[in-house]
């Protein structure tokens, strides 16, 4: 069961989203353990959520007022990290006071990581979609659900973790404009996901 568990995650893991650039990026300007803080953050953050929806915690969350709070604050976080993203680049923060922020280190980008994954839980329903799915046609019992979700988890660590290496060696052998370019790059990414999430419906 880790192993369809693997086998699925990694499916999932070629739609590249907003945080395996977040992950390619943070390791190209400041190296690969920083990469791997964010990598740790993103399988704890999906890691909880898989968790939550094996307990069925997706049937609150699908409640379309909970729905509507949960998307606003998740399109908040984004747009606001990808705006402070692009503003760093021109060596300009619009939260100056926060060291969360202005300051660059393993634990404040493990932080980010927690907070930028964490603002779509509406991933929580696609899990309690994909566990029903399991249950039901493959008649899994709680423990075989369990090493299918444990697979999961362990193909983003082992994905990103590659990615965020990847991203360490081109970085050395990038000129700084560059990696410019690509910080605002991933700022109007995290920026156009906010708005998308925004706006959908479903």
């Amino acid at each position: 069961m880790i192993y369809k568990g693997f086998k699925f995650g990694m499916l999932l893991q070629i739609a590249v989203g907003p945080m395996c650039l977040m992950v390619f990026n943070t390791s190209t300007t400041y190296g690969f353990l920083m990469g791997l803080s964010l990598v740790l953050a993103i399988a704890i953050i999906d890691g909880l959520y898989i968790t939550l929806s094996g307990l069925g915690v997706a049937v609150i969350i699908n409640k379309e007022k909970v729905k509507s709070v949960i998307k606003i604050l998740g399109c908040f976080v984004l747009i606001l990290f990808g705006t402070n993203t692009i503003m760093g680049v021109f060596a300009f923060t619009f939260l100056p006071t926060v060291a969360l922020f202005s300051n660059v280190s393993n634990q404040n980008i493990f932080i980010q990581g927690l907070l930028l994954t964490a603002s779509n839980p509406l991933t929580i329903i696609f899990w309690s979609g994909v566990f029903s799915t399991q249950l039901i046609e493959n008649t899994l019992t709680k423990t075989q659900l369990f090493f299918f979700g444990f697979g999961c988890i362990l193909s983003t660590l082992v994905f990103l973790t590659v990615v965020a290496f990847c991203g360490s060696v081109l970085g050395a052998f990038l000129p700084p404009i560059m990696i410019r370019i690509l910080n605002v790059i991933v700022g109007f990414i995290l920026v156009f996901f906010g708005i998308k999430l925004l706006f959908k419906n479903k």
